[in-house]
């Protein structure tokens, strides 16, 4: 029988870099990933020979020096990434319906101010508080700013404050208020919930650098599973856990739907943390535990068009675009039926193969779960592909074409240039990233009671931790730094962050 020191389930961002950094340590590792292909959010697909992202359309902080560039060089994986820098002068444009003017976002922030204030001269000083902010907010997130933590996160400063409040302060002008917040659909921002904090960390990390990951995000999970092999670890693919096996109070096995088991001493799920609670039998882990990680409201969940533009008919756009034809910016996840879809999001892929014409569109609105409640018995994934009926496909067919013709609103006649489209939704993204009711960002924050969604990597089960983007932030560096809050319990946290410092300070000297 082969046993295994850490056996990681799930092979999403935060699983692999768990693997990479254990492996790395010494630890003799296992991946288990329940599709044909890992990488969570980071998986891509290919239709018509282009190739789609799932779920990374962009990354922050990636400039040398920055955040995550530092944690990426210390997984081993950052001198191989293939990146596009996007815009610099406008990487993410926010508009309204009804406004010709397009607010454009700048990287770095003398120029994010400079383009903020050309749109608003009036603003000067609102612009320069709310930036001054937002930086200030960051720092007091250590584990951010690459450095150790000597507090709890409970401890931290801005945790109980509300990003539309805070950014309706810095300035009273209706649509830069709109503007600042326009891009909140990387975060699921909802104007009564959404602490500052989370605004802040994430708007940070592109205003500081932002990328395109050449040819889709499935290269980091590449680069980290080979870390994982080169290191003596293993990743095995159509892998469902369904139970673990204990013996004592501690965790001796986990089981597959087929019925195999892996042994280990230390088990780390990367998964939902109530999907792994649902593999503990009851009685394991006192009721209380289980009833608050159950009463956690998710994000909302996405409808996804993904667009095979005709060859050489769009030109690429190095930017993204985030369109309101309701201007309530906050409210985009609130919709009654007949108002869908309040507001939109449109990225176009980086691809080696053209340059110079868009090889794939996306275009995303959010969607909440109970619009395909009546198909959620059904479950379909590569492996095991099943037909969810007629009256799903022209559900699908009917809000891709709302989609599309509010697109032809923006950019006329973008129809005419469209090969063709391929769909997702809410049950789409629950059966192949494995989120609950298909959310798009894990558990839902809410300023009002900061400390509850607050997930410790630490769980009742002495040798099972939890990583991934359910803990603390989601994200590419918020899953990044939640691994290595994981990985902390097992290694030490000052002495992994001092290794990540040195070993980074040594490679930018280098």
């Amino acid at each position: 029988m082969e046993k295994f020191d850490i056996i990681i389930i799930g092979s999403g961002l935060g699983g692999l870099e768990c693997g990479t950094i254990l492996s790395r340590e010494g630890y003799k590792v296992l991946v288990l990933e329940k599709n044909k292909q890992i990488g969570g959010n980071l998986q891509i697909f290919s239709r018509n020979k282009r190739i789609f992202d799932t779920g990374i359309h962009y990354i922050g902080g990636l400039d040398e020096g920055q955040n995550l560039n530092r944690y990426f060089k210390y997984l081993g994986i950052m001198d191989d990434l293939k990146l596009k820098k996007m815009d610099e002068d406008g990487f993410d444009v926010v508009s309204f319906e009804g406004d010709a003017q397009e607010y454009k976002y700048a990287q770095g922030y003398d120029k994010f101010i400079d383009t903020m204030v050309s749109y608003f001269p009036e603003e000067k000083e609102g612009i320069e508080q709310y930036c001054m902010k937002i930086k200030e907010v960051c720092a007091h997130f250590p584990m951010y700013r690459v450095k150790p933590m000597n507090q709890s996160p409970g401890n931290a400063s801005y945790l109980d404050i509300n990003a539309r409040d805070f950014i309706n302060s810095c300035t009273s002008n209706k649509r830069l208020q709109q503007v600042l917040a326009g891009t909140n659909v990387l975060y699921a921002g909802e104007g009564d919930e959404t602490p500052l904090y989370v605004h802040a960390l994430v708007i940070n990390s592109y205003i500081e650098s932002s990328y395109k990951c050449i040819d889709g995000g499935a290269q980091i999970a590449r680069l980290l599973s080979r870390q994982i092999k080169e290191a003596g670890g293993k990743i095995i693919k159509r892998a469902k856990a369904t139970d673990f096996g204990f013996s004592g109070d501690k965790i001796e096995y986990v089981q597959l739907d087929d019925g195999r088991k892996f042994y280990g001493d230390t088990f780390i799920s990367n998964i939902h943390p109530t999907l792994t609670l649902d593999m503990i039998e009851e009685g394991r882990i006192r009721k209380a535990y289980r009833k608050r990680l159950e009463s956690l409201e998710n994000s909302v969940s996405v409808f996804i068009v993904f667009i095979v533009p005709k060859k050489g008919a769009i030109e690429n756009f190095n930017c993204n675009y985030y369109h309101y034809i309701n201007h309530d910016v906050w409210s985009g996840a609130h919709y009654e039926k007949d108002q869908w879809p309040k507001s939109y999001a449109l990225f176009s892929g980086a691809s080696s193969k053209d340059e110079k014409y868009a090889e794939s569109l996306i275009v995303m609105s959010y969607m909440k779960f109970e619009d395909t409640q009546k198909w959620s018995d059904s479950y379909n994934i590569v492996s095991k592909e099943s037909y969810r009926g007629d009256d799903y496909e022209l559900f699908k067919k009917q809000k891709a074409e709302l989609l599309i013709d509010e697109l032809e609103k923006k950019f006329p006649n973008i129809r005419d240039k469209i090969q063709a489209y391929y769909t997702s939704t809410p049950l789409t993204n629950r059966d192949y990233i494995g989120t609950k009711d298909g959310a798009l960002y894990g558990i839902k924050k809410d300023y009002k009671n900061p400390m509850k969604s607050f997930i410790s990597p630490k769980t009742k089960v002495p040798n099972l931790l939890l990583t991934g983007q359910n803990l603390n932030m989601h994200g590419v560096l918020g899953v990044t730094i939640g691994a290595v809050t994981t990985c902390s319990e097992i290694l030490g946290h000052q002495t992994l962050m001092k290794k990540i410092s040195e070993t980074t300070a040594a490679l930018q000297k280098g």
